[in-house]
């Protein structure tokens, strides 16, 4: 960063650290003692769609590479009404990490493809026993975790419970501080 970059405010992105999704499953521990939620086994990478050849190659290659554990459900691709694409993995609940693999492993596939500026985030699904949900959402381009808690009936969050989730968190996770960038994920496959 330059003399004129600190004189106009201007600051560098954050790099993308995928490693710290692996901390998810460590934070699953404290997010059921805090809270009562536990892992879905499912979950999700959002990207920008993209049309191509070079995209198909990239696509059909996270298919070989994931879908060759011949005990799981294939990886599914699908868009949703806000023309973004979502690669879905579903595992048991009690796979966490290898569900954390499968998310490490389609974000360092696209990123290696170089799509890594069309990552948005991804994300791992939890329910609590009275039927709440919840996702812990890893925004790609800020390095940090926010949790998604929708309401049934309509596209409302939950905010108290985000902000009680955040608390609980922020030990475990690189909890993101600007709330503005707490986006909703109305409808996001896997949670």
């Amino acid at each position: 960063m330059g003399l004129l970059d600190i004189l106009l405010g201007r600051s560098r992105a954050v790099a993308a650290d995928l490693d710290r999704l692996f901390a998810l499953p460590a934070a699953a521990v404290g997010l059921e003692a805090a809270a009562g939620f536990r892992p879905t086994g499912q979950g999700a990478v959002c990207f920008a769609t993209v049309e191509g050849a070079a995209f198909e190659r990239t696509h059909r290659e996270i298919h070989a590479l994931l879908d060759a554990d011949a005990g799981r459900t294939p990886v599914e691709l699908t868009h949703d009404s806000y023309g973004y694409s979502w690669l879905v993995s579903r595992r048991f609940p009690d796979e966490l990490p290898l569900l954390v693999n499968d998310l490490h492993a389609v974000n360092s596939t696209l990123e290696a493809a170089g799509f890594g500026p069309r990552l948005l985030c991804s994300l791992a699904g939890f329910a609590a026993d009275d039927g709440r949900r919840l996702a812990l959402v890893y925004l790609y381009k800020r390095g940090t975790f926010y949790p998604f808690a929708p309401l049934d009936g309509g596209q409302r969050r939950d905010n108290a419970l985000e902000l009680r989730i955040r608390a609980a968190l922020a030990e475990e996770l690189p909890v993101e501080d600007d709330l503005g960038r707490w986006f909703p994920v109305w409808g996001a496959p896997g949670l």
